[in-house]
């Protein structure tokens, strides 16, 4: 079946008014197969600001977020394929400087530890270093400040610092910035015209302003963008039709539409198969590649990354067996619950393909004891205390740091846990119609952690 734009631009309007999604925009690509040409649509509807109510368009930039991880992996793969560092390389041994505060982790975490998430180094970090081509040298200069929260290679854990060190990993093997190495070995050779890692670089296109709160609160974050230095995390701007020529990339081996060889297949295989286990499957996916989380989407395996900055929203989604991938940029804190109306019609039309069973609260929900999850959780900017209010069992969070700072968040939030099932709950963190999970395990070692928001927060003793 063909893509029917007049349809999916119908449907993106529809589903962004009845979310409250100010502006978004959405690229499908269906890639040719036996010498067929092949199939791409990119579209946009609403605004890209509130305040000036600019239309949104396909050449419109937006920031992608945390999906600019996995073009940092993709960058540190080539190096891999070119003999330059292995995947079982200890940092160290690039960046000889790095004094992280554990010294057994300064020794030994590897460059798969960090495209893994598994490292243990608190990964919300945003240290702001300025604005020069050595904000990332400065960042890793930084980052013995910040904490140890799980024992290396131990569990799984989102960690934007790792990918910062991976970015200045890249740095010191080019000799270039991770800006320009982006450039040169990624956005030219893939043809892309809006993309971009800096401010300067998207002013000179129409370029999406984030949005924050819900519903009639909903207004301009009240700043564009994080720091430079976090950059390798999650700082690209794009449009969906470039996201899509670098997910077209990861769909045929390695080639761009040109037949230039971007990476090796072999990398390109081992980015998307397994590689660690994820302690909740319900928020992302149940596993992780090298840069991509996989999701096993009732017997079809998809892989794919989210990206989430100050009030802006990103989704790509590969399905690598039909050749099939989608992209969705929109310009609000929380899209969840647009992303899973759209992609679940989206791949059930053009590859018959479900969806994961959304994460939601059972009909007869079970009665779980909270009391041996009850205590504080922190971590660098957050604390997470499991308590019991007015009979109630709730977590309450408090931000603090950078991000707390941009955002304007000062209070504590407090949020009912809705059990699920034994050691798994539920909240609702942003009043949207999703719930997400929060699940409390422990390690074989014996340390107790609450997971959530991808995040492993290692309960206080």
């Amino acid at each position: 079946m063909t893509i029917d734009s007049a349809h999916w631009l119908a449907r993106l309007t529809e589903l962004t008014k009845k979310h409250g999604v100010p502006g978004a925009q959405l690229g499908i690509l269906r890639v040719g197969r036996d010498g067929a040409e092949d199939e791409l649509f990119t579209t946009a509807t609403g605004v890209l600001h509130l305040g000036t109510g600019q239309p949104a368009t396909t050449d419109s930039v937006w920031q992608i977020g945390s999906i600019s991880k996995v073009w940092t992996a993709t960058v540190v793969m080539q190096l891999v394929d070119e003999g330059r560092l292995a995947l079982d390389t200890p940092v160290k041994e690039i960046i000889e400087d790095l004094d992280l505060r554990d010294p057994e982790v300064t020794e030994k975490v590897t460059i798969h530890h960090l495209l893994t998430h598994t490292s243990g180094i608190d990964g919300d970090v945003f240290t702001d270093t300025g604005r020069g081509d050595d904000v990332l040298e400065k960042y890793a200069a930084r980052l013995g400040e910040a904490a140890q929260n799980h024992p290396l290679g131990a569990t799984w854990s989102y960690c934007n610092s790792g990918y910062v060190l991976l970015g200045r990993v890249i740095e010191v093997v080019t000799g270039q910035t991770w800006d320009q190495a982006m450039r040169d070995r990624l956005f030219s050779p893939l043809g892309l015209t809006h993309t971009g890692t800096l401010p300067e670089e998207a002013m000179v296109h129409a370029v999406a302003m984030g949005h924050l709160g819900t519903g009639e609160d909903i207004a301009p974050a009240p700043v564009w963008g994080l720091p430079r230095s976090v950059g390798p995390a999650g700082l690209i701007t794009a449009t969906a039709g470039d996201v899509l020529a670098f997910a077209r990339m990861h769909l045929t081996g390695g080639l761009a539409k040109d037949g230039t060889r971007v990476l090796s297949a072999e990398s390109v295989a081992a980015m998307a198969d397994f590689q660690v286990e994820c302690p909740e499957k319900d928020l992302l996916g149940d596993s992780w590649g090298l840069g991509w989380f996989r999701c096993d989407w009732h017997g079809a395996r998809a892989i794919g990354h989210d990206g989430n900055t100050i009030g802006q929203a990103a989704f790509l989604r590969l399905l690598p067996e039909a050749g099939i991938a989608v992209s969705l940029n929109t310009n609000v804190a929380s899209a969840i619950a647009l992303y899973q109306d759209l992609f679940e019609e989206i791949f059930a039309e053009l590859a018959d393909v479900r969806l994961p069973d959304r994460f939601e609260v059972p009909a007869d929900a079970p009665e779980v004891d909270i009391t041996p999850f009850l205590g504080e959780y922190s971590r660098e900017s957050v604390l997470e205390e499991v308590l019991v209010l007015d009979g109630r069992p709730v977590m309450r969070t408090t931000v603090s740091g950078p991000i707390a700072e941009i955002e304007g968040a000062s209070e504590p939030e407090v949020h009912e846990l809705v059990p699920v099932a034994e050691a798994i709950f539920a909240v609702k963190p942003d009043k949207s119609s999703a719930y997400f999970p929060v699940r409390f395990y422990t390690l074989p070692t014996g340390e107790e952690y609450l997971h959530f928001g991808a995040r492993a927060t290692p309960k206080k003793a």
